[in-house]
């Protein structure tokens, strides 16, 4: 069975997660730089097409920003932006998740440090990439028939 590929798109970092090949668990796989404005686009997609192809992803699953009222937030439109290249250079069916509080999620479960260590930087967005894919991947998940 193939993957799904989770996807938390901000400015600069764009995290990546993947699912395991049965659909049920997510899990943070790496995070890529986009550049100053947008400048690495090109690389990033790249990026993300080499890992589909090498993990033989079958659909994305892209956080949606949106606000705690369910409208969608200043970022949605770049993201959103971003997502449509994702699924073109792809060619694969893209699903938009709402992502709200995964950043804080995220930041729970790295332990919520303060201050982050060298080398460090953007690892939380890998982490709120795999929680946007594991709400995804529970949604999508039939319930079982009650006992």
């Amino acid at each position: 069975m193939a993957r799904a590929l989770g996807l938390d798109i901000g400015n600069r970092f764009v995290g990546v997660a993947l699912s395991d090949e049965s659909g049920l668990l997510a899990r943070p796989l790496e995070v890529l730089d986009r550049g100053r404005s947008g400048a690495d686009d090109a690389t990033v997609l790249d990026r993300l097409a080499a890992l589909a192809a090498t993990w033989r992803i079958d659909r994305i699953v892209a956080g949606e920003p949106r606000r705690t009222d369910g409208r969608a937030s200043e970022q949605a439109a770049q993201a959103a932006a971003f997502a449509a290249r994702v699924e073109a250079r792809l060619a694969l069916p893209l699903h938009r998740m709402n992502e709200q509080y995964s950043s804080q999620e995220a930041q729970a479960i790295l332990g919520a440090r303060k201050t982050r260590r060298q080398g460090e930087q953007g690892r939380d967005d890998a982490v709120a990439a795999a929680v946007i894919l594991q709400r995804f991947l529970n949604a999508e998940r039939p319930e079982s028939p009650e006992e």
